[in-house]
């Protein structure tokens, strides 16, 4: 039997980002419509990480998280990789749920997230905290109910004329 902690930590990072974006696209994504393989945008993404980042190889782990790449130190430095900090709090949170499952999956402790925002040329530092692994475990069973009910109503935001799901809500 699974425990709730199990089910809980059976999120991929990509659902936590768009809990932040779009309720709709998560539920998309999360029943296996996945629209962004024709996506300029998410290729855009991907030319960029391997022009900035060419020598980091990226890391997936037990098929849930994919970090960009990982820095050894006295610590743990996992480091996402985006092109604009637009959708700032979204990148933040699925940084936070990489740390998070580390911690929790993996008894890793020691651990600093870094956001990497080559385009223009910013970093920011995310560390797992009470209060914000709080915020996660409500954000996870969230997105748990989400997924398990109707699919989301979609609600008219300025990125949607850029998403990859524009024509499945909108058209």
């Amino acid at each position: 039997m699974i425990s709730d902690s199990e089910k809980q930590l059976r999120i991929i990072g990509t659902q936590i980002n768009y809990y932040f974006i779009c309720k709709t696209k998560l539920w998309l994504f999360s029943h296996h419509i996945q629209m962004e393989q024709e996506s300029d945008l998410v290729s855009l993404g991907k030319l960029l990480h391997s022009k900035s980042y060419k020598d980091e190889k990226e890391y997936t782990i037990d098929n849930l998280i994919s970090i960009d790449f990982i820095k050894k130190r006295d610590y743990l430095e996992l480091h996402e990789v985006k092109k604009s900090n637009k959708m700032k709090k979204s990148h933040e949170y699925q940084l936070l749920y990489y740390t998070y499952y580390l911690k929790n999956k993996k008894g890793i402790k020691n651990i600093k997230g870094i956001l990497n925002y080559p385009k223009i040329r910013k970093k920011a530092t995310i560390n797992l905290d009470k209060s914000k692994e709080k915020d996660l475990m409500d954000i996870i069973e969230d997105i748990g109910n989400i997924i398990n009910n109707e699919t989301p109503k979609p609600q008219k935001i300025k990125i949607c004329r850029k998403c990859a799901y524009f024509e499945f809500c909108w058209v």
